[in-house]
């Protein structure tokens, strides 16, 4: 049985080439399986940024994504670390790097004229802080899954009904996130969260952020896995000091998602972080 809603079906009826800003992640995922699926191989293509943000365990699963559902992928290297505008890591550090992204796709945009650039935007994305959708406006970058009214319990149920594997995959924000605003965004700090995170991975935390505050590191966790956390704090202390971080500490509350936007104003409190 077709499960996939008539809505979106009409949407893509309009596309007539599809390049998507492809992160790996489910709603990014979703629109690229079903530009494949909707309007074939020949008419769609996945493009993800190997960017120093992007963590290359998110960069091998998106791979093999895309291997296994046979979508055409090109990897691009995009160059965010090059502006001192994102570097800084002002509070609209996201629309540096889509600005970055977008002017990318549009060059790949021309070779496959006449082409739309979409993304994985949902409904709820338009409701947090979120930079990087002035980018996406700027861009005339369109985002089938909020044209069509779905938010993020609709992706993911809809990637389900599809058997796509990332259906229920944690969100995986780029790694700047993890660096407060008005610290300076670098490759080494960018590394140095990833090693950490990686090894949490490992120890049975699949969400988890590494909060990268110049010498210091903040471990967030969900609520419910600190108490499992705490037990092997010590680990913990050892593994991020020989990264280079010298103090460490588990926050106290655990994992928030937009916890790193409470230094803004109330009304933009959210982010992907």
């Amino acid at each position: 049985m077709d499960v996939i809603p008539g809505s979106l079906k009409n949407w893509f009826k309009d596309c007539p080439f599809a390049i998507t800003a492809f992160s790996g992640g489910v709603d990014s995922s979703l629109v690229t399986w079903l530009a494949n699926h909707l309007l074939g191989p020949e008419q769609n293509l996945a493009v993800i940024s190997a960017s120093p943000s992007l963590k290359l365990s998110d960069l091998d699963a998106a791979k093999h994504f895309v291997l296994q559902h046979a979508i055409p992928m090109q990897v691009i290297i995009t160059r965010e670390m090059e502006n001192e505008n994102y570097l800084l890591n002002p509070v609209n550090r996201c629309f540096f790097c889509k600005q970055t992204l977008y002017k990318e796709l549009e060059e790949l945009a021309t070779r496959h004229s006449p082409s739309w650039i979409l993304n994985g935007t949902n409904t709820e994305d338009l409701g947090d802080y979120r930079p990087g959708l002035q980018a996406a406006s700027d861009h005339q970058v369109r985002s089938p899954l909020a044209e069509c009214g779905f938010d993020k319990a609709a992706v993911r149920a809809l990637a389900a009904e599809l058997k796509l594997e990332c259906w229920d995959k944690p969100a995986s924000p780029c790694l700047s996130s993890r660096i407060p605003y008005g610290l300076r965004v670098s490759p080494t700090k960018l590394r140095r969260i990833e090693t950490a995170e990686n090894w949490l991975n490992e120890e049975g935390f699949p969400v988890c952020r590494v909060r990268h505050l110049e010498a210091a590191a903040r471990v967030e966790v969900p609520p419910d896995d600190i108490p499992a956390l705490r037990k092997i704090e010590s680990s913990l202390q050892d593994k991020l000091k020989e990264l280079g971080f010298l103090t460490v500490e588990i926050d106290p509350e655990g994992f928030v998602s937009g916890k790193m936007n409470r230094v803004l104003l109330p009304s933009h409190e959210k982010e992907e972080s």
